[in-house]
C-alpha cells in the first residue's frame, strides 16, 4: 500500500506492549500507543526499518571505517526504529523508537509519533 504524508507531528508517544520487547533498546512495533491523551490499537504494520545514522557531531567523531560499520548495525545511544502502522481509527501513522539517551539519568530513549500519512489513491488507478 503506497502513502504520502499528509501532516507532521514529532510528538511524544506512551507505547504499551502485550509482551515487552527481549531488548529495550532495540524493540518490536508496540500494540497500543497514547497521544495527547487518546489511545490507539494498533492493526497492522505496513512497514518497518532501521536507521543507524549518526547525526551532526556524533557523525564527526568517528574513523570512515567505523562510521561505516556503525552505520549498519548501530552503536550505543545512536539510531531509530521506525514503524508504519494502521490503527483502530483508520488512521496510518509513522511511529519510531529513538535509541538516543535524554540525560546521564535517565538513559532510555524514546517513542515518538513522527506523522500522519494517508493512502495515496493516485497510484492505485
Amino acid at each position: 500500500m503506497k502513502t504520502r504524508p499528509f501532516r507532521f507531528i514529532d510528538e511524544p508517544i506512551e507505547v504499551e506492549y502485550d509482551t515487552p520487547p527481549v531488548r529495550e533498546k532495540s524493540p518490536t512495533c508496540p500494540q497500543r500507543f497514547t497521544w495527547r491523551g487518546v489511545g490507539y490499537t494498533i492493526t497492522a504494520v505496513h512497514e518497518e526499518w532501521v536507521d543507524y545514522a549518526r547525526r551532526g557531531r556524533m557523525a564527526d567523531n568517528m574513523t570512515p571505517a567505523h562510521l561505516a560499520n556503525a552505520a549498519r548495525s548501530g552503536s550505543w545511544g545512536v539510531g531509530r526504529f521506525y514503524f508504519r502502522v494502521a490503527v483502530d481509527s483508520g488512521q496510518i501513522f509513522e511511529i519510531y523508537y529513538d535509541r538516543a539517551p535524554k540525560d546521564v539519568d535517565n538513559r532510555k530513549g524514546s517513542w515518538l509519533l513522527k506523522g500522519e500519512r494517508h493512502i495515496n489513491r493516485d497510484e492505485e488507478k
